[in-house]
């Protein structure tokens, strides 16, 4: 009973910390376009109903449906009654509420709704095409923490097509080194470039890569995983049994992909231990 109890409280904290991080978040986004009385409904509706209530609450959603009664052109109400559906994992569902946010601003939520679907809908081509509106309209920018030409590489790999997926992330890291400094690349991108090099039978390439990672990253399991693979297939074997070993110790420790929506989807390649 004590363990049920202790289990509650954490659940409903975390429940509340993430509402509250949810209303902080809000003022990430630019509102350019919602006018004074919107923004009154938002503050009623949202900040002042939906947040007193956990996300994945039939409240929630009755909050949302009040504010949309009075204005069903906003956006943001929108995108509020999708978010909970797809860390839910009822994609469908929640694609039909942020089309809505994005048919009333496609500013702001065109972004978002591409790594949805590279993320957690897992709608690969549909995410490309966003991503490649996107990019047509204002080049590669970013959306959570990740450039769209990082996420786009990422829908290429998982349709297959690995020398795109390559060349859009050799074309990052490059990018990364002239902004940054040679250390200046992010461990992600290193790892899913390695992986396009390991799935085109790239191996020595790929461990090279895995280890510039993994200098980032030290106990990032998955490149530890795929480095093990690709070692074992150049023959290295003993090699290979050693750092399986440890990819399989960091893993279940949970040194994995740290993406704050890992908690809710599994990336691409991600290993489950």
């Amino acid at each position: 009973m004590k363990f049920l109890y202790a289990f509650a409280i954490i659940f409903l904290a975390l429940l509340f910390f993430s509402c509250k991080k949810e209303q902080e978040n809000r003022h990430n986004f630019e509102y350019n376009s919602t006018s004074a009385k919107q923004e009154q409904i938002i503050t009623k509706y949202v900040d002042s109903c939906a947040h007193n209530y956990s996300y994945y609450s039939r409240e929630w959603q009755e909050c949302l449906d009040k504010g949309l009664e009075e204005d069903s052109t906003i956006a943001y109400l929108w995108q509020q009654k999708a978010m909970p559906n797809f860390k839910a994992r009822k994609h469908e569902l929640g694609m039909r509420y942020l089309d809505k946010a994005v048919k009333y601003n496609e500013k702001e939520w065109l972004p978002y709704r591409a790594f949805i679907k590279c993320i957690f809908a897992k709608t690969y081509a549909e995410a490309i095409e966003d991503f490649e509106t996107l990019k047509e309209k204002e080049g590669n920018q970013y959306v959570m923490d990740h450039t769209y030409d990082f996420y786009m590489a990422l829908c290429y790999l998982q349709l297959n097509e690995f020398e795109k997926a390559e060349k859009l992330l050799e074309n990052e890291i490059e990018a990364e080194v002239e902004k940054w400094g040679e250390d200046g690349y992010h461990h992600l991108d290193l790892f899913y470039y390695g992986i396009s090099l390991y799935e085109q039978s790239e191996y020595e390439d790929a461990v090279e890569i895995f280890d510039k990672s993994l200098s980032k990253y030290p106990k990032f399991s998955d490149a530890l995983y795929y480095k093990a693979i690709a070692l074992s297939r150049l023959g290295a074997y003993e090699k290979a049994k050693e750092i399986y070993a440890l990819a399989k110790k960091e893993g279940e420790a949970g040194n994995t992909i740290n993406e704050d929506n890992a908690v809710y989807e599994i990336y691409p390649y991600q290993v489950r231990w």
